[in-house]
């Protein structure tokens, strides 16, 4: 459990920027290609927390990889190649700047919004009387701003839209991929007996095609419940185990932080980071029905650079 990734630092051929993200390091290579590294930091409401989780990256790139080829002929995405356990190399898009968040279960943040007693999440009505982790009558998109620093911060579509954010256009193509993508996503998740629950997608344009960019269904990006559980937690009006990151937050929570001005994240222990990432790999092996395989972590900057750079050497 030893050498997290925690950040990289290489000059490729043709490299023309670079990026450091909350948890990936992003390099442009040219106009052609984005080279996504996932790091082993972690974030919670928007801030990057101090200590690495050891394989939490690997987790995450090879989860997005794999519903980025599942999904690749629904609606078409940025991804060339993974060279890498912890790299993605895509086209080079222009984001748009909103994530579109999508929902079948009243959780999270939804839910801390509901019981402040708000009817209203992002502009899309809820009806009165529901509970937590309820399923909703349809899934719903509440889109966010996609912020570069700090928060991101709750949208409408009409304020996406009367704003000029997005054109309508756009817009209506975003939102038939989000929910074309979500289903997709039910429907692998429930033959592994999961619940997706909620989960972001980010989209971008290479020329006039719209692709999905960045990752999707991870733990990071998504909320998976035990479809097994389920029915008998909510009943009980107990927690749901949930396969995402919001275990993180409800730490972070209970330990007085959420990321507000003045606050202080508390120590993370040993014990606390070998438990996040046990629950990374866990989710890995449930949400794909596969062994998770750990990357060598002797030397993973040398091993990573040499990847990347056979992949370069063949494509530019």
């Amino acid at each position: 459990m030893e050498n997290p990734l925690l950040k990289t630092q290489f000059n490729f051929p043709g490299q023309t920027n670079f990026y450091q993200g909350k948890v990936r390091d992003v390099y442009t290579i040219g106009n052609q290609f984005l080279v996504m590294i996932a790091s082993d930091r972690i974030s919670a409401f928007d801030v990057v927390l101090p200590r690495a989780i050891p394989y939490k990256g690997q987790v995450l790139n090879q989860i997005a990889v794999y519903f980025l080829d599942a999904t690749s002929t629904i609606v078409p995405n940025w991804k060339r190649a993974s060279p890498d356990p912890v790299v993605t190399i895509g086209r080079l898009c222009k984001p748009f700047p909103v994530e579109m968040i999508v929902r079948s279960y009243l959780s999270g943040s939804a839910w801390r919004t509901y019981k402040k007693g708000e009817r209203k999440i992002c502009g899309v009505s809820v009806p009165d009387g529901l509970r937590e982790h309820q399923k909703l009558s349809q899934p719903i998109i509440t889109p966010t701003t996609k912020a570069t620093e700090g928060h991101d911060e709750d949208i409408s579509r009409e304020e996406i839209l009367s704003q000029g954010i997005v054109t309508e256009a756009d817009y209506i193509i975003l939102e038939d991929y989000s929910l074309k993508l979500f289903a997709k996503g039910t429907e692998m998740a429930a033959k592994q007996g999961l619940i997706l629950v909620d989960t972001k997608y980010e989209f971008g344009k290479a020329g006039d095609e719209i692709l999905l960019i960045d990752e999707i269904h991870t733990p990071d990006s998504s909320r998976y419940f035990m479809a097994d559980e389920y029915a008998e937690r909510f009943e009980k009006g107990v927690s749901q185990k949930q396969l995402s990151k919001e275990f993180v937050r409800e730490w972070l929570m209970d330990n007085g932080f959420q990321g507000l001005e003045g606050q202080e994240v508390p120590e993370m222990t040993a014990d606390f980071i070998a438990q996040v990432s046990a629950r990374y790999i866990e989710l890995f092996e449930k949400v794909t029905g596969q062994k998770f395989v750990p990357a060598s972590r002797e030397n993973p900057a040398a091993r990573i650079e040499k990847n990347v750079l056979q992949f370069l050497n063949k494509t530019l």
